[in-house]
């Protein structure tokens, strides 16, 4: 089962995205900042990390830098209204898929769902 790592700071979001994706068959852990997640993703194996950019303590941009030097095979998928504010000023984040909010919820499963599907075209069944 592909597992994915949310970190969302806002509750409501945060726990409707999880139950989606759970929904749909995936396995999903999700925290509120980056900082919880650091713990999470130093013990275990995910496939996704979906971050929120913008949240309090460590934003998702540093939290994907480092995710991606604990396991560079990670994927990477932003979630943000402010996609064009915080991907300014030089700051560079690993090869990542972005979706703006607000989007509609089948928008969000068949990004996630294209990720792996292009992996699972390669051999990696």
């Amino acid at each position: 089962m592909i597992r994915i790592l949310l970190a969302e700071d806002d509750t409501s979001m945060r726990e409707y995205l999880q139950r989606a994706l759970q929904r749909v068959g995936y396995e999903v852990e999700a925290v509120g900042c980056g900082t919880e997640a650091m713990p999470l993703l130093e013990a275990g194996k995910y496939d996704l990390l979906l971050t929120d950019i913008v949240m309090p303590e460590m934003d998702g941009i540093e939290l994907a830098q480092k995710a991606s030097a604990i396991d560079p095979a990670i994927r990477v998928m932003f979630i943000t209204g402010f996609a064009a504010v915080a991907l300014q000023g030089g700051r560079t984040a690993p090869e990542a898929k972005l979706l703006s909010k607000p989007f509609h919820l089948k928008d969000l499963v068949a990004e996630v769902d294209r990720l792996f599907q292009t992996e699972d075209q390669h051999g990696r069944l």
